[in-house]
């Protein structure tokens, strides 16, 4: 059960700043889309960097308190994590391949008994429009923090969570609520599961830090949570194969599976990724290019980072 805490940001001045630089870094033109268009996303790329019995969303500044999660994004996470220590060691302290993508993200580790199942290679979270009218999706703002599931999910509850999408999969097992008995031998274990993604448009968190976020309805987000933001989908890999009747989370059973989210962005690279793929009706890699639609262009650099600024 997660603990309750003080809402980090209520209205005012300081929410409403930061909604209007938000809104601010799209305001110039967006990218017109094809007459077709498929997808409307783009990609991030990041490696496992440490793992911590930590979670500074709903634990914060007390190290030890969470079960074991995972890691990936800014080098620095740790239970004191805020805004502001995210952003403190700049460039170079991301393990994604956008090296001005500051965030933490972080799920609960994966476990073989009591042996940890290490993740060597990228993982890759996917930043969609979950609304139909793709072209009013805005940047998330400086410092929003979410959580997406919950550790103590019953199986039923995981089955039909709005947020959902294929369960468990492993070989051609798909739509598992729990751990597949077995997986082929050389597959992996896979999850996907999307994010809400409406804002109230105020809050940066909240106190059981979901309240603050809302699943649109019918494809549009309603006025309690009037804001479309990216709508992010973890597409998380375990190299774990063969039988799985050992497998756990650090936080139990398949079906307790959560994950974490701490925006730190830089803006500008956020605002033009945004507005060239999701605004844009593209499906990007992460440097903002469309394989299928090369005549769209590219928004970032060979280097992961918007023209003009040095390598890292």
């Amino acid at each position: 059960m997660f603990k309750k805490r003080k809402k980090t940001l209520s209205a005012g001045g300081l929410a409403a700043l930061i909604l209007a630089s938000a809104l601010t870094a799209v305001a110039g033109p967006v990218a017109q889309a094809d007459d077709l268009v498929t997808h409307h996303e783009f990609q991030v790329n990041c490696t496992v960097h440490h793992r911590a019995t930590d979670d500074p969303i709903v634990f914060p500044n007390m190290p030890g308190a969470s079960h074991e999660h995972s890691f990936v994004g800014n080098t620095t996470t740790n239970a004191a994590t805020t805004l502001s220590s995210l952003l403190a060691p700049g460039p170079g302290a991301s393990t994604c391949l956008n090296p001005d993508d500051l965030s933490a993200y972080w799920w609960p580790t994966m476990f073989r008994g009591n042996q940890p199942i290490n993740q060597t290679w990228h993982q890759v979270i996917y930043y969609k429009s979950g609304i139909l009218r793709y072209q009013d999706v805005r940047p998330f703002p400086p410092g929003i923090r979410f959580v997406v599931g919950s550790p103590s999910a019953t199986l039923d509850a995981f089955r039909t969570a709005p947020g959902a999408v294929e369960g468990w999969e492993c070989g051609g097992s798909t739509h598992n609520w729990d751990f597949p008995a077995n997986c082929p031998i050389g597959t992996q274990a896979n999850i996907r599961y999307q994010a809400p993604s409406c804002w109230d448009g105020v809050n940066l968190d909240s106190p059981d830090h979901k309240s603050h976020m809302a699943y649109p309805v019918n494809g549009s987000c309603t006025a309690s949570h009037p804001v479309p933001l990216p709508m992010l989908e973890f597409k998380i890999a375990f190299p774990a194969d063969g039988d799985m009747s050992a497998i756990r989370l650090a936080s139990g059973r398949g079906y307790s599976w959560h994950y974490d989210f701490f925006n730190a962005w830089d803006p500008p690279t956020l605002a033009a990724l945004v507005s060239h793929c999701i605004n844009g009706g593209l499906q990007c890699n992460s440097k903002g290019f469309d394989l299928y639609k090369p005549n769209r262009g590219q928004v970032l650099g060979d280097n992961y980072r918007l023209p003009g600024r040095p390598n890292v």
